[in-house]
């Protein structure tokens, strides 16, 4: 008998007849018993009706996929056939991933496009425009899924008190083209909403399926109401979008653009606030500097302020001219030592200093016939706004029942104005 193998041995002549005698292989299947590890890799099980082997998806594969598989995909998987050492299994390791059924599902999609393209269903002319203030915004969706999360988020964040009426749908599966399109149907039928957003999240073509129903379509183009079709992701597309007023790339986006106008009259709104204000502001510190220069001037037009300012420059000018006449005095009494130049120097000055003091009273007496206390010892009075304690000049300064105080020699009294009467 030859020397017996150790399982070691075995395993790796069979691991090398393996992958030198069958090498690379394309089997078709269905998948089963999908785990995902933590490091990436997807480890799972093809199977058949009689048969099953084990197959690996390393991450770096995996990440080439424009989606990961899934249990109970029917899929065609090209790798290499190989043995495990550790556990003796063979298996195959994935290099690349199709799945059956996509192929007829596009042809089925791009044959339903072009049939309504010649129905004229997909005319951009037959659009119609969204309307700029919705009031009630109807969505045809999941009632369990983040899609109308999304669009309530978006809604109340961005323009809250928007009404939204939810006609809950399966938006995959069996029969949920039906429920999609008896809901379009139902918003239209009962008038239930001014703009109506249908729509689901991501997923594969087969997730996507149901928005590509003819049955979907037509509930689109014979809707009365303008609708957004937002399905899937952005680089999704579906028959739904074709048909639909507007294509949103994200259930989200869809919310964006249905309220887009409210959005920008609410800004602009605002802006035009924030200018009315600053400009109201400047208008009011303007006025109030203008008034306090008015009030500023108002206070030194009143007769007891220009007394004052008279009566201090009459005493200037009554201690500047005693203080030259001394100097002068001075002066001569030193230049003239002979005492009958001193005596004829002293009354010189003495005459000018007469001279000197009856203009004096002459100034005196002027300023006693401008000031109006001595005007109304003749019967004159003078009228003061109540409130500014101003001089009121003219008619034009006063309004009818306006308050004033009349000034008299003895006092002052307070009066309304019953009636202006203008000279002509």
């Amino acid at each position: 008998m030859p020397n017996p193998l150790t399982v070691t041995q075995l395993t790796l002549t069979i691991k090398k007849l393996l992958e030198q005698g069958i090498g690379s292989v394309s089997v078709r299947g269905e998948i089963s018993n999908l785990k995902e590890q933590s490091s990436g890799h997807l480890y799972f099980t093809l199977k058949d009706g009689e048969s099953q082997i084990s197959a690996v998806l390393f991450k770096g594969q995996a990440r080439s996929l424009s989606r990961l598989p899934k249990e109970g995909n029917q899929v065609v998987l090209h790798g290499n056939l190989t043995v495990y050492s550790p556990r003796g299994n063979y298996q195959i390791i994935v290099n690349q991933l199709e799945y059956l059924g996509v192929g007829e599902l596009l042809i089925k999609l791009h044959e339903l496009k072009n049939k309504l393209d010649k129905l004229g269903w997909l005319d951009p002319k037959r659009k119609k425009k969204l309307p700029k203030f919705p009031k009630t915004i109807g969505i045809v969706t999941s009632a369990t899924g983040a899609v109308i999360q999304d669009i309530i988020n978006v809604l109340s964040r961005r323009f809250s008190g928007t009404h939204i009426i939810l006609n809950p749908v399966r938006v995959q599966g069996e029969g949920a083209a039906k429920e999609i399109a008896e809901a379009i149907v139902q918003f239209n039928k009962f008038q239930l909403a001014d703009v109506l957003i249908v729509g689901r999240g991501g997923g594969s073509l087969e997730d996507l399926w149901a928005f590509n129903e003819e049955s979907v379509a037509q509930a689109i183009y014979q809707s009365q109401i303008p609708i957004i079709s937002a399905v899937g992701h952005e680089t999704d597309f579906s028959i739904a979008d074709f048909v639909a007023d507007v294509r949103a790339p994200t259930p989200s986006a869809a919310a964006e653009i249905v309220i887009a106008e409210k959005a920008h009259q609410l800004q602009f709104l605002s802006q035009t606030h924030a200018r009315l204000s600053q400009t109201t502001l400047q208008a009011f510190q303007q006025k109030r500097l203008k008034l306090h220069a008015l009030e500023r001037q108002a206070s030194s037009l009143k007769p007891t302020v220009q007394i004052r300012s008279s009566r201090q420059k009459f005493l200037q000018y009554e201690k500047s001219l005693k203080a030259s006449i001394e100097q002068q005095l001075m002066h001569r009494r030193q230049s003239f030592a002979p005492a009958l130049w001193q005596k004829r120097l002293a009354g010189q000055l003495l005459q000018m200093l007469v001279e000197k003091k009856r203009r004096l009273a002459q100034l005196a007496g002027h300023l006693k016939g401008i000031d109006p206390n001595n005007l109304l010892t003749k019967g004159y009075c003078i009228l003061f706004h109540e409130k500014k304690d101003s001089v009121i000049l003219n008619t034009r300064e006063v309004t009818l029942k306006e308050k004033v105080r009349i000034r008299l020699t003895d006092g002052t009294l307070k009066a309304t104005l019953d009636e202006i009467i203008t000279c002509p």
